[in-house]
């Protein structure tokens, strides 16, 4: 799959350690990648990361994105064909309480992998991954487009505004030769190894696992929900087709691409809690209306994806059920009294993630 240019590449991650981080990582690994990953710490406990037992599997850099110095030393010790940046502060609500560790982390960090990119000649390909909340979000009923408004109101919006600008920037002044490059845009990311504060499935995995009930915040925001392996295809599609491009043809290269489900995937949080309970007996749930104070928060934001269709030939596999079913039976695995080796089950779904795509045709899987 992804045309066999992972197999034998060596691959550097940032944010190796989070979420679709740790997705990601393990994905590169079964494709044949040589993988390091660079990060200051593990950032939820339990983690994927840990679950999976990855450190012992990647060569495991501890450092901050906000270091360039440690970055740049590290990304040329390691000597890489391809480049994902996915570190970040990535919490809307502790933006509001750490703002300048947001814009230094989202913002300055986009700038230090860039600058390690541009100092380190075996590098081919390099992809930014910001967030869907880099738009301006003026509560339009249909999908922000690449071209569409950057910006923000709250810190977290802000920064990752600021990273497509740094990014684009650098694509323009420094990369026009090579390497090849693009950031992504998703959101709405769920699935198994989520432990993040303040996102509705893990709130709901911790507290059913407990035997507890579910605080549910604004019940009636309405999201685009996706698996995290969705937006992983797309990036690791669209980094084999920056490798394997001709330039002068019909280029991807310096471009932006949204990665989402379809169009018509829409559901409330109290849709998406009612889904997870099917897969969940015993679960109990409280709806919460109220939000924190000063802090603002969307009641609809979704992205076109036409662009990565047309330009890449990609789309979302799963549909809502299918993304709900994934996501809890990994939860439901991982707290069972007799827990199966999560990396083993981890790599299940992505294998069944695949024998899907493949059934419904997409371009990525041949």
């Amino acid at each position: 799959m992804f045309m066999n240019v992972y197999k034998g590449k060596r691959v550097f991650i940032t944010g190796h350690t989070g979420f679709k981080g740790s997705w990601l990582a393990a994905w590169l690994m079964q494709l044949g990648a040589d993988v390091a990953g660079f990060a200051d710490r593990v950032p939820t406990s339990p983690s994927n990361f840990e679950a999976m037992g990855l450190t012992e599997r990647i060569h495991d850099i501890c450092g901050d994105v906000r270091d360039r110095a440690a970055l740049c030393a590290a990304m040329r010790d390691f000597a890489p064909d391809m480049v994902f940046h996915l570190a970040a502060q990535a919490l809307v609500r502790a933006s509001y309480q750490e703002p300048a560790l947001t814009f230094e982390t989202n913002a300055m960090g986009t700038l230090n992998i860039l600058e390690a990119v541009r100092h380190t000649p075996s590098v081919k390909a390099v992809i930014c991954i910001t967030s869907d909340k880099c738009y301006r979000n003026d509560e339009w009923v249909w999908g922000y487009r690449e071209r569409d408004h950057l910006g923000g109101e709250d810190p977290y919006s802000a920064s990752k505004g600021c990273a497509e600008l740094v990014a684009h920037a650098y694509f323009k002044s420094f990369f026009k030769d090579g390497p090849a490059c693009a950031t992504t845009r998703a959101g709405n990311v769920i699935g198994g190894g989520d432990w993040a504060l303040d996102r509705i499935v893990p709130d709901c995995a911790r507290a059913w696992a407990a035997g507890d009930a579910a605080h549910i915040r604004s019940p009636h925001a309405t999201r685009p929900w996706q698996h995290v392996l969705e937006p992983l295809s797309g990036y690791l599609w669209l980094g084999a087709r920056l490798v394997g491009e001709a330039r002068g043809v019909f280029t991807l290269t310096g471009e932006a691409y949204n990665f989402g489900p379809a169009a018509d995937v829409n559901n409330t949080v109290a849709e998406v809690v009612d889904a997870l309970s099917l897969h969940w007996p015993g679960f109990r749930s409280e709806m919460d209306r109220s939000c924190a104070p000063g802090m603002k928060e969307c009641t609809l934001l979704k992205l076109c994806c036409d662009k990565a269709l047309a330009g890449l030939g990609w789309k979302a596999t799963l549909n809502f059920e299918e993304c709900i079913r994934y996501t809890a039976e990994w939860y439901r695995a991982y707290y069972a009294p007799d827990r199966p080796d999560m990396r083993a089950f981890t790599l299940g779904q992505i294998a069944a993630y695949t024998v899907a795509a493949e059934a419904r045709g997409l371009p990525w899987i041949e």
